[in-house]
């Protein structure tokens, strides 16, 4: 039997290592996925609300099944063990319970969000190896700067999940962005990473909301940690997809400072149906912008076998290998407390 060499036994020893810090789940020594930068799960109060938020006369399509699937953390971390993904962000959905998206409005909304909130945070605090807790928020209502400085400081607490299309925020309102300015500076102050589904309900999203967003709400997050969800879009790759991409490639290209702590999640931004022209044009921007800005993320439970999705899925977006370890393996570190 040869000996072993120095470089396997390294392997060795950090797959072990790995093993006692995840209860005995042993993972490759290379992940496919270091994190994944987007999942969700429900807490008791917003399973509750659900039903009659997914029936409101307010909402413009209806709930995917999979959105009320009463899944645990238990289900997110077997999903993240059978895709071999060491960890992953867990965004609260809490911000549902304030979107004007439900009509009438709940009287116990905000109490439904900080409740939502609560249960996210003590998941990333029962697995502190393997979640990072997000709270969610509108950037609209009066509960959102009191909700992040509730949050100050807790450890199991990594950042702020915002969804401006469920919010029904408006780019174009200068009341509106500056509401969302004033989160970007309460998360900065609180050293928390922001997560924003930035794409809004306008028609015309894209290159327009992209410049407002970077001239008027980028900078109050005074250099912290900014991802945007979806590569900027809602999910899947299209014209205002592309749009908003190109306008931030075009705004790094003249000022590349402004990327130094800017990420997006490629969530859903791909899959079989998506044609592949639209691929190859999505390829394309990713380089404009630059690989080590984009990060790994499923958006579960909308895709449930994470396998299948970082084996299978991920890899029809028309990246060379080297560009995809980059991927796999970039994102934001937790901000200095």
């Amino acid at each position: 039997m040869r000996p072993m060499t120095s470089s396997a036994a390294r392997t060795l020893t950090t797959a072990l290592l790995l093993a006692l810090a995840t209860g005995g789940r042993v993972f490759a020594a290379e992940p496919p996925v270091g994190v994944d930068h987007h999942m969700h799960v429900h807490s008791p109060a917003i399973l509750g609300f659900l039903p009659g938020y997914c029936a409101s006369p307010s909402r413009t399509s209806p709930c995917d099944p999979a959105f009320s699937l009463p899944l645990t953390a238990d289900d997110a971390l077997a999903a993240l063990d059978g895709a071999g993904v060491r960890r992953g962000w867990l965004l609260s959905t809490g911000y549902l319970a304030e979107s004007p998206m439900m009509s009438p409005p709940d009287p116990r909304a905000a109490d439904i969000l900080r409740s939502a909130n609560d249960f996210t945070v003590a998941q990333a605090r029962a697995h502190p190896d393997r979640l990072a807790a997000f709270i969610g928020i509108n950037p609209l209502t009066d509960t959102a700067l009191p909700e992040i400085a509730r949050w100050r400081g807790d450890p199991a607490v990594m950042g702020v999940k915002l969804h401006l299309t469920n919010s029904g925020l408006d780019l174009r309102s200068q009341a509106d962005v500056a509401r969302l300015a004033a989160v970007f500076r309460a998360a900065a102050d609180a050293r928390l990473v922001v997560l924003i589904h930035m794409r809004t309900r306008a028609p015309d999203y894209g290159p327009r909301d992209v410049e407002v967003f970077l001239r008027d709400v980028l900078p109050a997050a005074r250099g912290g940690p900014v991802v945007i969800a979806h590569a900027a879009g809602w999910g899947g790759t299209n014209p205002y997809t592309l749009g908003a991409l190109g306008a931030f490639a075009d705004a790094l290209e003249r000022n590349p400072a402004l990327g130094r702590k800017l990420w997006f999640d490629l969530a859903q931004v791909c899959d079989e149906r998506t044609p592949p022209a639209d691929r190859e044009a999505l390829a394309a921007v990713i380089r404009r912008i630059g690989v080590s800005h984009f990060v790994a993320g499923s958006d579960w439970p909308f895709v449930r076998d994470l396998q299948r999705y970082y084996a299978e899925t991920y890899p029809l977006l028309p990246l060379s290998p080297e560009e995809w370890r980059i991927i796999r393996n970039a994102g934001p570190d937790r901000p200095k407390r």
